[in-house]
């Protein structure tokens, strides 16, 4: 009988899995209050400004956006209208459907989008390095810097 990795080491599926979420938790969490702090963003709001900014057309229908940022619709319709309201985008009706509505960055939204970008990678890789130290969580961080390629 052979044993997994994980066994040899003394971890379970589940254990290697709850050091990611910590991880993940640990991450948004300093990534949530820069961008609040010095964007005046909301993590989801940088996330969808984000996919709306690198996608080809500057729109995303409004489930694809939901899928994206991982966000219910009626959620997803919240968040675009904040977006709205600070001018960053709109919402747009499908012509060929009229049921399918699509958010639109704005140039405002492009620009805000590009200052907050360094806010993010920054407070990143600092979280990220910080991490790296801790005996509990550094293996989930080198893990992840080893599989980007």
């Amino acid at each position: 009988m052979t044993t997994s990795p994980a066994a040899r080491l003394g971890t379970s599926d589940q254990d290697v899995w709850n050091r990611v979420l910590t991880l993940h938790a640990r991450v948004e969490r300093e990534l949530a209050a820069a961008l609040q702090r010095r964007q005046g963003l909301g993590l989801s709001e940088y996330r969808s400004l984000e996919h709306l900014y690198h996608s080809g057309t500057s729109e995303l229908r409004m489930q694809v956006l939901a899928d994206r940022v991982g966000l219910g619709q009626s959620s997803v319709t919240r968040l675009v209208s904040r977006l709205e309201a600070a001018g960053f985008a709109y919402k747009d009706l499908c012509p060929s459907d009229k049921r399918g509505v699509y958010a639109v960055i704005t140039d405002e939204g492009r620009r805000r989008y590009e200052a907050a970008r360094a806010t993010y990678a920054e407070v990143l890789s600092s979280a990220l390095n910080t991490f790296t130290g801790d005996p509990e969580l550094g293996p989930s961080v080198q893990a992840l810097r080893t599989a980007r390629g």
